[in-house]
């Protein structure tokens, strides 16, 4: 059963110039129950090559192991899952094409959007952006906490809330709804990557108790 307390997001770009692997590793460190690589400039072989190290990483940890967008690299590697949006390939095709076995996730923004995304076979949603972030280039308006509160009365997946969560929200982020939160800058941005996952990790677990 996975778990989505932290879903940290690897992009190479918002590292400060570290190694991908390096980001991979001091998150799970820090506690990231889940890891998704975001790489959408890198050619297919070096994905298949960077992705069989993660997932090296990943199951030591005993974390769960998404790509993004990239249904043949996660094969190739033997991911958990893909994560895919509303402008990539559809849901429906995406849970066809990858069978019951593995896990779909969908980035949804509406309470429409998020139906959809279940009748289709979505595992999870992530949804958001929940705040005003600039990770994220197509990340669009924020739907705020009233957003998220909707889009977790209107399905029974797991529901984790994206875009500009940091220490100082992620406990109403929690509150409204969510069952996890998804990060990109919170975490691989800092400068003590192990430090920020691990402090992210505290405030979700608190909120809920």
């Amino acid at each position: 059963m996975a778990s989505w307390d932290l879903y940290v997001i690897i992009t190479t770009k918002l590292g400060g110039g570290r190694p991908t692997l390096e980001l991979v590793r001091e998150a799970l460190a820090g506690g990231a129950t889940a890891i998704q690589l975001r790489e959408k400039d890198l050619p297919a072989r070096e994905l298949v090559e960077l992705g069989r190290e993660i997932r090296k990483l990943t199951r030591a940890a005993g974390a769960t192991f998404i790509i993004n967008d990239r249904l043949d690299v996660v094969l190739a590697v033997e991911a958990d899952g893909v994560h895919i949006g509303q402008e990539d390939l559809p849901a429906r095709v995406a849970r066809e094409l990858l069978g019951s076995g593995k896990i779909l996730g969908v980035s949804t923004g509406t309470v429409t959007e998020a139906r959809q995304a279940v009748a289709d076979g979505a595992d999870y949603l992530g949804v958001g952006s929940i705040y005003a972030t600039s990770s994220k280039g197509d990340a669009g308006e924020p739907i705020g906490l009233a957003g998220l509160k909707a889009i977790r009365a209107a399905v029974t997946i797991p529901v984790i809330a994206i875009g500009g969560i940091n220490n100082d929200n992620a406990a109403e982020v929690i509150a409204a709804g969510a069952d996890g939160i998804a990060v990109l800058s919170a975490v691989i941005g800092a400068p003590d990557v192990a430090a920020a996952a691990r402090e992210l990790l505290a405030a979700v677990r608190q909120s809920r108790q």
